[in-house]
């Protein structure tokens, strides 16, 4: 909880892909981590993770650490400390919020992305403080565009992501297994006549 910013962001991915891995999702083909993007204007960009969805669909998950002020609010002795520390948390959120709003990931022309970014935050708690001590905030990050999720509701997603992927690999199997038996029905028809044509000749 101490740690520097970036020790923190690099925990935060490291809890996201975790979560990804645990929910039945494969790195490199229904998720893939730190993936490179230029927008037209030639602006590179590095979502934490891109998770594809059956059809060929996009969206970003970005992990935003918000801990320092939170750090401090969970071991204040005094309310004032406490209010004054949730106060600094809730504005970090905020920032974390409009930050990524700003990048724009669902409209970069190389991505076929939801209308939305997902926003995660790795600390349960921290997410419910913030959550519970400001009620709009979820439409406030929804209305930009970002959708701010705890790793409970995360992971809740994802495993349906993992089904329906499950459901489409079923259905892919089942349109090979009809196109396979297809060739080797019209294969054994080809043989048959093959057969007929001889046996017609050799009479």
């Amino acid at each position: 909880l101490k740690g520097q910013s970036k020790t923190q962001g690099n925990w935060g991915e490291l809890i996201l892909e975790s979560i990804l891995e645990k929910s039945g999702l494969t790195k490199g083909r229904e998720f893939e981590v730190q993936k490179s993007f230029s927008s037209e204007s030639g602006k590179r960009f590095q979502p934490d993770v891109v998770l594809t969805l059956p059809g060929n669909k996009n969206v970003v998950i970005d992990s935003k650490v918000s801990l320092t002020a939170y750090e401090i609010f969970v071991s204040a002795e005094s309310q004032d400390e406490k209010d004054a520390a949730l106060k600094k948390h809730l504005i970090s959120v905020k920032k974390h919020i409009d930050e990524l709003a700003s990048k724009k990931y669902q409209d970069l022309y190389s991505l076929n992305s939801l209308d939305f970014v997902i926003l995660f935050m790795p600390v349960e708690p921290a997410f419910l403080e913030a959550v519970k001590n400001y009620s709009d905030l979820w439409s406030y990050a929804y209305n930009k565009g970002v959708l701010l999720i705890s790793p409970t509701n995360l992971f809740a997603t994802l495993k349906m992501v993992a089904s329906l992927w499950q459901q489409e690999y079923q259905n892919r199997n089942v349109i090979e297994i009809a196109e396979q038996s297809g060739k080797l029905y019209d294969k054994f028809v080809g043989f048959v006549n093959d057969m007929q044509t001889i046996s017609e000749k050799l009479t």
